[in-house]
């Protein structure tokens, strides 16, 4: 595919050199239709799966063969670059909007991954084109040269560095589809030249401008035949986290182009008006992204903290602490005689032990996670389920049992006494339950309260192991 690639580039220049001022205009419409041609002809047959961004990327060609068909002549003229503020001009930014858009979208799974990495060598390149502009391409513009124009062009410049960074990025963070990364990077790159070219040359030099623009239409047709391209739109593993190096990057961006303009007024030069104003509109909502992106971090780590302070690792129900901390507040609610009613139950595995002796710690951790599902739909929807450890939970019930309390008991020492199947056999616990209730005018705290449930619990064992031992009567 490289040798075809190159192949094509030299015949397309050849034939564009050779050919006269009114073939010149038909080399370059026949190569810039190429690429609208090969992206049809991979959708069509399946290449491509994810078929939204390849189109915005065809609305966007089909809009560059536009201009230059209602435009012909600016073939065999000084045009790219020139911030002429012509319609062209206009059409060609609306086109690379839809086509930058386009590629945007098809690497926004394989992005996913790392959003802030990929945000910070978009700033990155959004930064780079700042001094390209003021000390490259700015003081060659012709006389001629419009504002409209020499926006456009800024906007161009810098959205092309910006999505230059983002490839490359994005390219960084795994082989699959760098084929195709590569190809829309050499895309960028040569859209970048050619309109570089096409500001510091002049008469003759519309050649080399065209013919630079010739090579990136032929390696933008490439990409989407590249066998990697399908894998592009793939999700990749979680990148590394923000850091120092990443926060720098912000500080970049924000300061880059005002130091730039500083440079620019006390040198006495009156261009540095316009690098502020549109790069800062360009710049600025990736940095509101970035912090959003940060802060987005910041809370689901506090969420995340949050959630293993207050619950068990491996079953995922209440931990100790948070249980007590319940059984404190609703004693306290019972005290006010805003409730009227608190009932524990704690419930001890029996049989728990040989499990863990027999088959190992992981089929043990596999019964305590089966355990606590069970438990959480045996209660009711107000009941708060915990794991004091091992093999001991308790549940909370706020408010009245009444004759609830034999049937919730029932329901749990049903659900925990079904047998567990696991990888290396089924096996079967069961469950011991010690109750204890909280009344208004009892004076309760949750030692007490727990203590009651603990020795209930105990009893309940005793008189199962009574009635093991008893003799039969014959």
């Amino acid at each position: 595919m490289h040798a075809a690639t190159a192949a094509a580039v030299l015949g397309a220049g050849v034939a564009y050199a050779l050919a006269g001022p009114d073939g010149r205009p038909v080399v370059y419409t026949l190569v810039s239709v190429l690429p609208i041609l090969t992206l049809l002809a991979a959708l069509a047959s399946g290449h491509l799966p994810d078929r939204r961004p390849w189109l915005l990327a065809v609305v966007g060609l089909v809009l560059l063969c536009a201009g230059q068909l209602l435009f012909p002549g600016w073939v065999n003229e000084p045009h790219l670059g020139r911030a002429q503020g012509s319609a062209l001009d206009l059409t060609q930014s609306t086109a690379h909007m839809f086509f930058l858009v386009g590629v945007a979208a098809a690497i926004r799974k394989r992005a996913s991954s790392d959003p802030g990495g990929i945000i910070d060598a978009t700033l990155f390149g959004l930064c780079a084109g700042g001094p390209v502009w003021e000390w490259v391409i700015q003081p060659r513009l012709p006389a001629a040269a419009q504002p409209f124009g020499e926006v456009l062009l800024l906007a161009d410049l810098l959205v092309l560095c910006g999505v230059i960074g983002c490839v490359l990025r994005i390219g960084m963070m795994a082989k699959p589809g760098r084929g195709t990364l590569g190809y829309l990077l050499v895309t960028g790159v040569l859209t970048l030249a050619a309109t570089a070219t096409g500001t510091l040359t002049t008469g003759s030099g519309t050649v080399w401008s065209t013919g630079v623009m010739m090579a990136a239409y032929l390696t933008l047709a490439a990409a989407p035949l590249h066998p990697d391209a399908p894998a592009i739109t793939l999700p990749l593993s979680a990148g590394p986290g923000a850091g120092s190096q990443r926060l720098g990057w912000l500080a970049a961006a924000l300061s880059a182009n005002p130091l730039i303009a500083a440079v620019q007024v006390l040198r006495g030069t009156e261009s540095a008006s316009l690098l502020l104003p549109v790069g800062t509109l360009l710049v600025v909502p990736l940095v509101l992204l970035r912090i959003r992106h940060l802060s987005g971090q910041r809370d689901r780590a506090e969420q995340t903290l949050a959630y293993h302070a207050t619950h068990d690792e491996l079953t995922g129900l209440c931990n100790r602490r948070h249980i007590a901390a319940e059984i404190d507040r609703a004693l306290a609610e019972v005290d006010r005689g805003t409730l009227d009613e608190v009932t524990i139950l704690l419930c001890d595995l029996d049989g728990f032990k040989p499990v863990n002796d027999r088959y190992g710690h992981p089929a043990g951790d596999a019964v305590l996670k089966a355990v606590a599902a069970r438990l959480t739909a045996a209660v009711r929807r107000e009941d708060l389920v915990g794991r004091l450890g091992g093999d001991e939970f308790l549940i909370l019930c706020r408010g009245a049992l009444g004759s609830g309390t034999a049937e919730l008991t029932a329901r749990i020492i049903e659900a925990v006494r079904a047998p567990f199947p696991l990888p290396a056999g089924v096996v079967s616990v069961g469950v011991t339950i010690g109750l204890a209730q909280a009344r208004p005018g009892l004076a309760v705290d949750r030692d007490l309260l727990i203590g009651l449930a603990d020795a209930d619990m105990y009893a309940g064992k005793a008189a199962r192991r009574r009635d093991d031992t008893a003799p039969i009567n014959r």
